[in-house]
């Protein structure tokens, strides 16, 4: 009975515990989905299907320099880590060769160094005489016990900043996947708007053909090959700026996987990339696995071992001292055992009365940055869930805005199309037919930017359920 009272009353900290954030009972997060919820969760080598996107992510992964910058991040840790497991160990020194000789003169109080003079057969001087002489080699021990649970929460907040770090590194990778898979798309957009934009000025210029031959024939007036040529100036100028939005989108993929001399590759067209119908229902309990809600939940726990490594700076530090070796007044009387032998042992406990209130400080502190953590957690649970709905929100209503634009698109062309033969048939002004063509590409270019926000939707959605790090 004594023995269990002592040891809770040196139990002076808190063992961790999940706050209860008071979320409605459909947005738990239970503990006893953490493992099977992830099963459901493919890696990015099965959800991704496009082989050279593929290939950019392998890159990427293997050569991207945030990465590379996480996983020294983690190194680091590792290297705190393995130290903090040895926390409970004694310090142990070894003084080898240390030398002392103090001189003293007749105002001091004490006498010359007796041995040292008559065994040489000499007289003190009266001044700087040889008052100390020891040539030793000693080992010290120092250990420190751990009464309060102090080196205990030491151990865990070195631990708890090391699976943070391993946390923070597959952010980093679901966020560069995610990158990479909307910078691709993009960049597949971008090709498909360059041949929207080139086929409608080879239609355009070949309108204006027509209007200058009318204009020959004195059929419109120079109004009309102004205005058709203008509508062809457009159409042109819009190409060279898509070459130049796909030079720098190349660019920045290229950033992203490390390689600035990657050859990006064939791509995919936007009509060949298949729907996403892998999530239709989302279980809201899949962000407690998102990598930055771990990160997080380990930082609170670093936090909360912190706080007890504070407390227990405050109480009484019980140590004890060991040294021993041989000392000699010559260096060759150190092995004349047991004559050179010297052993001195200390043992106290220390209490801290008064340090200019820094171990209160340090204490009431470590207590507020342990609220901040666990604010921040909470953040990163409500931040996910809130991404979550949001991606599932765009995926749902880009996937209605599509099929929207497709069929204005079917429109636009038949417009084109109509609109050729009634101006050939005299039936049409010019007026109509550019601004058929016109709409014509407005709406094959939306349809291709839908394509791609379709695509990054699904891709923002599959990075806010946490996946990407497999």
């Amino acid at each position: 009975m004594a023995a269990a009272l002592f040891l809770q009353a040196c139990k002076v900290t808190e063992d961790y515990k999940r706050p209860d954030f008071n979320m409605p009972s459909a947005y738990k997060l239970p503990d006893s989905l953490v493992t099977s919820s992830m099963d459901a969760i493919p890696s990015w080598k099965d959800y991704f299907k496009d082989s050279t996107l593929l290939n950019l992510l392998d890159s990427a992964l293997t050569y991207n320099l945030d990465l590379k910058d996480a996983i020294k991040n983690i190194q680091i840790t590792d290297q705190l880590y393995k130290q903090s497991k040895s926390l409970y160990a004694p310090d142990i020194d070894l003084n080898l060769l240390n030398v002392t000789r103090e001189y003293r003169s007749h105002d001091y109080y004490s006498s010359p160094s007796s041995g040292w003079y008559d065994k040489r057969g000499k007289t003190a001087p009266k001044d700087l005489y040889l008052y100390q002489s020891h040539f030793a080699n000693t080992v010290a021990v120092d250990w420190e016990i751990d009464i309060w649970g102090k080196i205990k929460r030491e151990k865990e907040q070195a631990k708890s900043h090391y699976l943070e770090t391993f946390e923070a590194k597959k952010a980093v990778q679901t966020a560069l996947v995610a990158d990479v898979a909307d910078a691709y798309y993009n960049l597949i957009m971008l090709d498909e708007q360059l041949q929207v934009a080139t086929r409608n000025y080879h239609l355009r210029s070949n309108t204006l053909k027509m209007v200058e031959l009318q204009y020959q024939a004195a059929e419109v007036t120079a109004l009309a090959v102004q205005q058709t040529k203008n509508q062809v100036l457009k159409a042109q100028a819009l190409i060279p700026d898509l070459k130049k939005e796909i030079a720098v989108q190349e660019n920045a993929l290229k950033m992203l996987t490390g390689n600035i001399s990657l050859n990006v590759g064939k791509r995919s067209a936007l009509s060949e990339i298949p729907a996403d119908s892998l999530y239709k229902e989302i279980p809201l309990y899949y962000v407690q696995n998102r990598p930055d809600v771990l990160a997080a939940e380990y930082d609170l726990m670093a936090a909360n071992a912190a706080v007890g490594v504070a407390q227990a700076s405050r109480l009484p530090n019980l140590s004890i001292t060991f040294e021993g070796g041989m000392d000699a007044m010559l260096p060759k009387n150190w092995f004349n055992i047991p004559g050179s032998l010297l052993g001195d042992f200390f043992g106290g406990i220390t209490q801290p009365v008064f340090h200019k209130r820094k171990l209160k400080t340090e204490y009431e502190v470590s207590k507020l940055e342990r609220d901040q953590s666990e604010i921040a957690f909470q953040k990163a649970v409500y931040g996910g869930i809130t991404e979550v709905r949001n991606a599932l929100v765009a995926v749902r209503q880009l996937s209605e805005q599509l099929t929207i634009a497709k069929e204005q698109v079917a429109v636009s062309q038949k417009a084109v199309h109509s609109a050729a033969l009634l101006f050939t048939a005299g039936e049409a002004t010019y007026l109509e037919v550019i601004t058929a063509q016109s709409n014509e590409l407005d709406s094959e270019l939306n349809l291709a930017s839908l394509k791609a926000e379709l695509m990054s939707a699904r891709i923002q959605l599959y990075r806010a359920l946490g996946g990407g790090w497999k």
